[in-house]
């Protein structure tokens, strides 16, 4: 299933080690959706949306979804609906 970038603002920890702990994102008019979990956090592609940089697999209520920090930008993948 192809996929697009929806970028995303998100509100994050800045460790003292460096890391990065995403805690809330939206979209541009979206509500906010806040992180319940990461599950995962690793240095990944997307490769259904292109990009690359740290993959983030997120628990928000049932759902789980991937959020990606790529240098300066954050971004999930949305589904093209065809």
């Amino acid at each position: 299933m192809a996929a697009s970038k929806q970028l995303v603002k998100v509100r994050a920890d800045h460790l003292v080690n460096g890391r990065i702990r995403p805690l809330m994102f939206r979209t541009e008019d979206g509500p906010v959706c806040r992180i319940d979990r990461i599950i995962d956090e690793r240095k990944a592609c997307s490769l259904k949306s292109g990009g690359q940089g740290i993959r983030y697999t997120c628990v928000i209520g049932t759902h789980r979804l991937y959020l990606f920090h790529d240098e300066d930008i954050w971004f999930i993948e949305v589904p093209i609906e065809s």
